[in-house]
């Protein structure tokens, strides 16, 4: 049977750029451009092709704004030529003034005939063609790129100061359980198979994390998942790791010693946390689910740290390419209707396109001068979090059908059974009684879960709201359909 592209998402995005000017500058600006904070994890998505295609639409549109206002001025010459031939009764000079108006919307309308013609050209090939979408545009600054690329590996994140009180998971999606599971205890040994006790084997927290990332994928079947220990920093505290950030006027780095994503499992503190991160992106890349795991190991007892979240498929203005006419015919009348109607405004709109982008960086750029201004000479404690991702904001749980639902409700039954076998293996493999796990487990496993009613971990009413079992489907803080998703605890 015909099966999901791996990167269809990251063709899907990297195609929509091409038609999509505001996500273009969007992704162009917080991908490549000049800034303190860090970004949310990939979540499935080659930063590297969607940074590579967002500046060629970015360029390309910048091209058009600079022709459009040159023409522009041009229109007005060609005007003030008409008028005066009319008012002084020169009526070859308003003639020739006449024609160099027709000739500038001539040219106008064939540089807007142009440009959207390339763009969709470009959009049907990085979405239609079968090589990587990296070789389909020219790469862009090579420290932007290398910076893209260990963000791929990421196994550390600064989140924003505040998200501390609600989700320091940032960009994960929609929260869909957090909850400390029923303490066990591990301080019995198991009973030895001839009569007396086993030597119990020492195990730390680390050893635990590493069991369970290295198995998860082969007990829970879920082909592909992948699994990391990843250190979250509260952001203000992030200057505290050197190798975090190195240069505090600039942003974080994405990878940190493994030593220091250990040390955050085995004695975490001032805001900085160690968990296992299980991630399970659905086919084509439309659904992620997350599961954010963190042993907590004080003897006598263990018991695990468990948040679940989940990310919708794409919001709908990503699936206009789809709709794009393909016939010779239909695609050249399509695009003589869009440069007919499109002309006018773009001749219009240049120079306060223009204006706006420069007032825009000019901000930018005031603002990061003056922050690292503070942070060198009044040593300002700055806060380099992420406040989320990109796969997060552009996901709409309205696009998500029942095949996404069942999947989301598969995937999270099979992550929860998958780390109680896996804790309880780990816990047999160092002769531990697992009698107290036994009871635990019945309790964790009457856990019931729903997901816009289908059976899985969570409750997600319409608009991926997420209801509590004894509110009505689609009400909220604020009435029916109002007010902001309540957490599920």
């Amino acid at each position: 049977m015909p099966q999901y592209r791996k990167d269809g998402v990251t063709r899907r995005l990297c195609a929509s750029a091409h038609l999509d000017d505001d996500f273009a500058h969007q992704v162009d600006r917080d991908l490549t451009g000049d800034r303190l904070n860090a970004i949310g994890l990939t979540l499935g998505v080659n930063f590297v092709a969607l940074a590579r295609h967002a500046r060629v639409a970015v360029r390309r549109r910048a091209a058009l704004d600079r022709q459009m206002t040159v023409l522009g001025g041009v229109l007005v010459v060609a005007l003030l030529v008409v008028l005066g031939g009319l008012v002084s009764g020169h009526g070859a000079v308003a003639q020739s003034g006449i024609y160099s108006l027709l000739g500038v919307l001539a040219v106008a309308w064939w540089l807007v005939h142009r440009a959207e013609s390339q763009a969709r050209s470009a959009t049907q090939q990085v979405f239609r063609d079968p090589d990587k979408s990296e070789k389909l545009a020219p790469p862009v600054e090579p420290e932007a790129e290398a910076w893209l690329h260990e963000l791929k590996r990421a196994n550390v994140l600064p989140y924003a100061d505040a998200a501390a009180l609600d989700n320091p998971f940032v960009g994960s999606g929609h929260e869909l359980r957090e909850v400390v599971w029923q303490p066990i205890d591990v301080s019995k040994p198991a009973d030895a198979p001839g009569g007396g006790k086993l030597q119990m084997r020492p195990f730390d927290a680390i050893d635990l994390h590493t069991y369970v990332a290295r198995q998860m994928e082969s007990i829970s079947g879920l082909d592909g998942l992948r699994a990391r220990n990843r250190l979250y920093v509260l952001a203000s505290h992030a200057y505290m790791l050197q190798d975090l950030v190195p240069d505090r006027t600039r942003r974080p780095c994405a990878q940190i010693p493994k030593q220091l994503v250990q040390a955050g499992l085995q004695s975490p503190g001032a805001a900085m946390r160690t968990h296992l991160c299980l991630e399970r992106v659905g086919e084509g890349g439309r659904l992620i689910v997350s599961m954010y795991l963190r042993a907590i190991l004080n003897h006598p007892s263990l018991t695990w740290e468990v948040a679940v979240y989940a990310i919708p498929p794409l919001g709908a203005r990503f699936y206009r390419l789809d709709r794009l006419p393909v016939a010779p015919f239909d695609r050249w009348w399509s695009l003589v209707r869009y440069a007919t109607s499109h002309t006018w405004p773009e001749l219009r709109g240049a120079p306060r396109r223009i204006r706006e982008r420069g007032r825009a960086r000019r901000r930018s750029e005031k603002f990061l001068k003056k922050v690292r201004r503070d942070i060198t000479d009044q040593h300002v404690i700055y806060d380099y979090g992420a406040p989320d991702s990109l796969r997060e904001r552009i996901g709409d749980w309205e696009q998500a059908g029942y095949n996404e639902r069942t999947d989301a409700a598969d995937f999270l039954n099979r992550l929860q059974q998958g780390v109680l076998i896996a804790t309880e293996r780990f816990l047999k493999d160092h002769n531990v009684d697992t009698s107290s796990f036994d009871k635990a487990q019945q309790v964790i496993n009457t856990q019931t879960y729903n997901i816009n009613n289908v059976n899985g971990p969570s409750n997600i009413g319409p608009g991926g709201q997420i209801n509590h079992p004894n509110q009505p489907q689609g009400s909220g803080p604020s009435g029916p359909g109002g007010g902001a998703p309540p957490n599920n605890p």
